[in-house]
């Protein structure tokens, strides 16, 4: 599966679960759109706080951020991300790689919401 469907069913998911208005505290699920298509658009969003590695999706939990990585079944951070990694757990976040909707909801699971 690729990478981008799984963050979709991630997304998704969690939205339809946790981030609709009857829930209190209503939780929080995006993405960080870190791709772009020229050199122009590039220069632009470095100029505006781009950052090479961010994780796939950010879901803020009442007292909890967690950074999370989308990965098919073979694949591989990045240099950046790896980096982006280390910073983010040094800090004292949370940062894991899911690899499905499963790997995501069994994580949900274990954080008790």
């Amino acid at each position: 599966m690729k990478e981008n469907r799984i963050q979709y069913e991630i997304v998704s998911w969690f939205r339809n679960n946790y981030c609709l208005k009857i829930h209190n505290p209503r939780c929080i699920i995006f993405s960080v759109p870190n791709e772009r298509s020229n050199t122009n658009e590039l220069s632009r969003m470095m100029a505006t706080g781009l950052l090479s590695g961010v994780s796939d999706l950010i879901v803020i939990l009442p007292s909890r951020i967690l950074f999370i990585e989308c990965k098919n079944e073979t694949g591989k951070q990045q240099h950046t991300q790896i980096e982006f990694m280390q910073s983010i757990t040094s800090l004292g976040f949370e940062y894991h790689v899911v690899r499905s909707l499963k790997d995501f909801q069994i994580l949900i699971n274990k954080v008790n919401l």
